[in-house]
């Protein structure tokens, strides 16, 4: 298991106090990103699901893409 599987609850514990932390400190900016809305949904929340979801809709390999990544690297 690597380092970011292992401490996955503390990176999402991390994330979360960021985002209240930023929510407090900024709040006219999230104000702006949660009126970014079409037929009550949000912008934003629709942009990062898709960016989540699309990768495993698509059957993309991580694997295989850094072994691409690397070869092109070499080759270079």
């Amino acid at each position: 298991m690597g380092v970011f599987e292992r401490y996955l609850s503390v990176w999402v514990g991390l994330s979360i106090v960021l985002g209240v932390s930023l929510g407090l400190l900024i709040p006219n900016v999230f104000q702006v990103i949660a009126n970014l809305e079409i037929a009550h949904v949000n912008i934003v929340v629709a942009v990062f699901i898709w960016v989540m979801i699309y990768p495993m809709m698509v059957k993309i390999d991580f694997q295989r893409s850094k072994m691409s990544a690397k070869t092109l690297k070499d080759l270079y």
